[in-house]
């Protein structure tokens, strides 16, 4: 199985696909892992890319979780057997990076590089409420449409994980 996890920052992503993995028994890679070095340090292109190219090419089934259209978005789409987009609305995505940001205080979450630990700043409230995703949801939707589950909050979240995975 191959499932592709797209969504804005605080949507619940990185959890969902930890979920999926311990159900599907495969690797993840979680894009803000690729992104950072320790200390928020960001990655180059080049070597974000061959991450990612690497995990691609070593894996027959894998849960990937992050947007980064520069990073084999077509290919991840094409490769997908399941696209799970969560387009929660912006203040629940804040309000739920805040949750994660107390939860995480001081400490590295397990899908962040070492050393990056959990922020909630100005610029990432910013980055929340006035994102401009690079990701065109609607666009993956009607391309790939009969492979995507387009989940808006969190009770149709619940619904579609009970409904598909009743034993989480």
């Amino acid at each position: 199985m191959k499932i592709a996890i797209l969504g804005h920052s605080g949507s619940g992503k990185s959890t969902l696909a930890r979920k999926l993995a311990e159900i599907y028994k495969t690797d993840v890679l979680h894009f803000d892992t690729v992104q950072f070095l320790p200390n928020w340090e960001i990655r180059d292109l080049e070597d974000k890319k061959r991450i990612t190219k690497e995990f691609l090419d070593s894996h027959d089934s894998w849960i990937i979780d992050g947007n980064y259209s520069r990073l084999y978005f077509d290919r991840r789409m094409q490769e997908a057997d399941l696209i799970i987009i969560l387009s929660f609305n912006r203040f629940s995505c804040l309000y739920r990076a805040f949750r994660r940001y107390l939860k995480y205080k001081n400490t590295t979450r397990p899908d962040m590089a070492e050393g990056c630990n959990e922020k909630f700043d100005l610029e990432f409230i910013k980055w929340i409420l006035l994102r401009q995703t690079k990701v065109k949801f609607k666009d993956v939707v009607s391309e790939y449409g009969n492979k995507v589950v387009l989940i808006k909050n969190q009770k149709q979240l619940d619904k579609y994980l009970k409904k598909s995975y009743p034993t989480i």
